[in-house]
């Protein structure tokens, strides 16, 4: 559905309106005092607020080809009714005129035409008082400057909060933290120490149960091993694996009793 955006300021042609029938009807005087976005009752002269509390986000940062929300928030003084409308209007961060990208008025009408087309979400609920809404693959060229602007007659008057859109390229996102690195130092020795072990087990499992089959026969290797006159290669092994197994543990305990070093004194403090 298409529809033309009206130029200028709504809430400013609302109240220009409002204040010409009052000059009109003898009653502008009324309001002297009360300030713009207000009028003084007849009666009690009392001064009746007709404003909109708006709020939105003063920045939002996006990345490209990622869906980015602009939310904004408004809240008035009287009941919700199908008068209310809702216009966001964007300005190029290059500079240049306001061009309306989204208006609702009881349904939502995303632009149909320029940058934005086919790329405006409605994704706010007037009864909750959210206006927001919602741009789909965002580029870097989408950066600039949008205005969230809501009228619920008779409530015309409102500020105009401004959202700075940054669109970037997003980066790497994986980061070698402390606390990853201290994971990493100190889980990689006890699972190394841990297969170790296994490895080590197993093996002598394997043997202690080949040595109870019947007619077993020890090597000669064994028997040398046994003897303690076993063979270069089978000693050194034995000795590489128990150093690996030592080495491998002692550093695991000089790392746990650092951190917990560490950790202490930072409590302390």
């Amino acid at each position: 559905m298409g529809w033309v955006p009206v130029a200028g300021s709504p809430a400013r042609e609302d109240g220009q309106r409002g204040r010409d029938g009052l000059r009109g009807s003898g009653k502008g005087r009324s309001g002297a005092g009360c300030g713009r976005g207000a009028l003084r009752a007849p009666l009690s002269g009392a001064c009746s607020a007709l404003s909109l509390e708006i709020k939105a986000s003063a920045s939002v940062r996006g990345y490209v080809g990622e869906q980015v929300a602009l939310k904004c928030s408004f809240k008035s003084s009287f009941p919700i009714t199908e008068s209310l409308t809702i216009d966001w209007t964007y300005r190029p961060v290059t500079g240049g005129q306001m061009e309306t990208i989204f208006h609702y008025q009881s349904v939502p009408y995303p632009t149909t035409v320029g940058k934005f087309k086919d790329r405006i979400s409605w994704v706010g609920n007037v009864a909750n008082g959210d206006a927001s809404i919602a741009i789909e693959s965002p580029s870097m060229s989408d950066n600039g400057t949008f205005i969230c602007s809501v009228k619920n007659p008779p409530d015309v008057y409102h500020n105009i909060p401004q959202t700075i859109l940054v669109v970037t390229e997003r980066g790497f996102s994986f980061q070698l933290t402390s606390a990853v690195l201290l994971s990493i130092l100190v889980f990689l020795p006890s699972i190394t120490v841990v297969v170790l072990l296994l490895v080590r087990m197993g093996r002598k499992f394997a043997v202690q149960k080949e040595k109870k089959k019947p007619g077993y026969k020890k090597s000669s290797i064994e028997v040398s091993e046994y003897t303690g006159t076993g063979t270069c290669f089978g000693k050194l092994r034995d000795r590489c694996l128990n150093c690996v197994v030592s080495e491998s543990w002692c550093f695991h305990n000089w790392l746990l009793s650092t951190l917990g070093l560490r950790r202490g004194a930072e409590s302390s403090r």
